[in-house]
């Protein structure tokens, strides 16, 4: 299972998955101002949604409870919603999140319930009208085993689209632009941005805009299904998303493969417990990159490590000294592996703070000094991103969270944010649940406004 950072965070109140946007905002400063409920959806199993809110126009894209994919849109000040039933249905895979964009004349495009089938994109004919959204190809190449979907847009703002053409463990990972006066969509790269050479794929958070202002990705090779086959923390950086470099600045040819050691940040072996999604990047003072993510110790045990970029090479060191292994394989979307790296923020101007939760240790949280990256004895604020009232399950069922995804885009006025809000069972290897099975939830769209 992917989480790309940057389009795509997939929230769950005790831990993170796939989904649809970020949205890092402060209890304290911001409250709920309005509800307003879309529709019923599966509470059986999760898979990602997404919202955008273009102007004074806002999309959710979702699974209805009977597991069709809904598009519905409204005005700002309305609180009835369009919806177009697309011809797209889900089974149970939680990969197969939707993700959306709208170009620069205003058309919206979709893309989503993929996991190594045909490519599925969705285009309006008319600006601001999903009654015309209708089903294209892009460049009709590699086009057959599709997953993983992203919109993004390169430093000039031009639309871009990747993807992961083949299966995990065997996948090459294209990126297309889009031309919005011919509307035609051509490869941004002549060859893939990450090249498995069909032995492996790469598993990519990004690439993400840094407070430097250039493009960060992060990512792990795979060389099988089995998630236990993760290994290789990887970065490279671009000032404009064409010409990739290493953390040091020296350019780099693409595709970019496993052999390009500059790249490396922690070699970690295949089974050496790193799992794709563990890694979470953030940048200091000096936006030196720093990443924080979990391996097994040289005695076997689990630990939680953070990297960072310094004097020309990649220092990393544990900053745990948990004594449990933890192990795990499989496939599919996986369950709580008994271990999660949850956030890393920069809390204060010379602290980090890291989030966790452990099968043994339970949930809590580690302060480290930002010159040293070793952990102190310091009491911070968390941040929280969410008003705590938004985490409460209404659904009594076993296992049920809350899920929430933020706004892809946002509205001219700086002090209102809006979220969507549903629950949900965690993943369950893309399996179907035997009944009972909880009541469908309600999802809801959250209108949060800044407290004054």
């Amino acid at each position: 299972m992917e989480n790309p950072l940057r389009t795509f965070l997939y929230v769950a109140v005790s831990s993170a998955s796939i989904a649809c946007g970020t949205s890092e905002l402060a209890a304290a400063e911001y409250r709920v101002a309005e509800t307003i409920e879309i529709d019923t959806v599966p509470s059986w199993f999760p898979v990602g949604f997404c919202l955008l809110t273009h102007g004074d126009q806002q999309y959710a894209a979702y699974y209805n409870a009977d597991h069709r994919m809904i598009v519905a849109r409204r005005g700002l000040e309305e609180r009835q919603w369009q919806k177009v039933e697309l011809p797209s249905k889900i089974g149970w895979d939680s990969h197969n999140y939707i993700t959306m964009a709208v170009d620069s004349t205003g058309h919206l495009h979709l893309s989503g319930n993929m996991h190594c089938v045909p490519l599925i994109y969705f285009r309006t004919r008319e600006p601001d009208d999903i009654a015309t959204l209708e089903r294209l190809s892009m460049t009709g190449q590699e086009e057959q085993r599709c997953t993983y979907p992203r919109f993004l847009n390169d430093a000039d703002g031009r639309l871009l689209f990747t993807y992961r053409s083949g299966g995990s463990g065997n996948g090459r990972r294209f990126y297309n632009g889009y031309d919005v006066a011919t509307k035609t969509w051509t490869r941004f790269f002549d060859a893939p941005l990450f090249e498995g050479q069909g032995k492996r794929n790469a598993y990519p958070n990004g690439p993400t805009r840094g407070p430097d202002g250039l493009f960060h990705v992060v990512w792990v090779w795979r060389d099988t299904p089995d998630c236990a086959t993760n290994h290789h923390l990887s970065y490279a950086r671009s000032r404009d998303m064409k010409n990739w470099e290493t953390a040091g600045g020296k350019s780099v040819a693409l595709p970019l493969l496993l052999e390009q050691s500059e790249l490396c940040v922690d070699p970690v072996p295949s089974g050496g417990g790193i799992i794709n999604g563990c890694q979470k990047l953030a940048f200091d003072s000096q936006n030196r990159p720093v990443i924080a993510y979990h391996k097994s110790d040289d005695n076997g045990h689990m630990q939680i490590y953070v990297s960072r970029f310094e004097d020309g090479q990649w220092n990393g060191h544990p900053i745990t000294t948990w004594e449990k292994e933890i192990a795990f394989s499989g496939g599919g979307a996986m369950p709580f592996i008994g271990i999660s790296v949850g956030r890393l923020l920069k809390v204060e101007p010379d602290l980090f703070l890291v989030t966790y939760r452990h099968r043994d240790y339970g949930s809590g949280r580690i302060v480290l000094d930002e010159a040293t990256l070793r952990p102190v004895d310091r009491t911070v604020a968390q941040p929280s991103s969410r008003p705590k009232e938004l985490s409460r399950p209404t659904i009594a069922f076993e296992g049920i969270s809350v899920k929430l995804a933020g706004d892809l885009g946002g509205p001219n006025d700086p002090d209102t944010k809006y979220i969507l809000r549903w629950e949900t069972l965690p993943a369950h290897h893309d399996r179907p649940r035997q009944p009972p099975l909880p009541p469908a939830s309600v999802l809801k769209l959250v209108k949060l406004k800044r407290n004054e």
